[in-house]
């Protein structure tokens, strides 16, 4: 076996691995009650936009399909976790609103004529 095989083997391996581990990240965002309060924005958009370049990369740069494909792959599922997280948070937002907007409105009025 080559270097080149090994690295080949390994990197479906971990790949293989990563895109199954996704899962239970969505299935924890999709169950959590509390707004998916532990999921960062910033840390999920920054893989998804790595994912997705490195696959843009590799499909255009590198004339590699399945390349391409893993990565994009993995840029949906770090997508999904926005998503669902962003859902959770707007549903957990409405719930939590007062059962009347007048109370939300005469804070916003009293702020103004301060």
């Amino acid at each position: 076996m080559t270097l080149g095989d090994l690295s080949f083997y390994l990197f479906t391996l971990f790949n293989g691995l990563r895109v199954v581990s996704y899962l239970p990240q969505i299935l924890r965002v999709a169950r959590d009650e509390n707004g998916a309060s532990a999921i960062s924005y910033t840390t999920w958009l920054l893989w998804t936009g790595a994912n997705a370049t490195t696959g843009l990369h590799a499909g255009v740069n590198l004339d590699d399909p399945i390349l391409a494909a893993i990565n994009w792959l993995n840029a949906v599922c770090c997508a999904l976790v926005i998503a669902l997280t962003a859902r959770k948070r707007r549903s957990r937002a409405v719930d939590t609103m007062p059962a009347s907007g007048s109370g939300y409105t005469s804070v916003i009025m009293d702020n103004l004529s301060a």
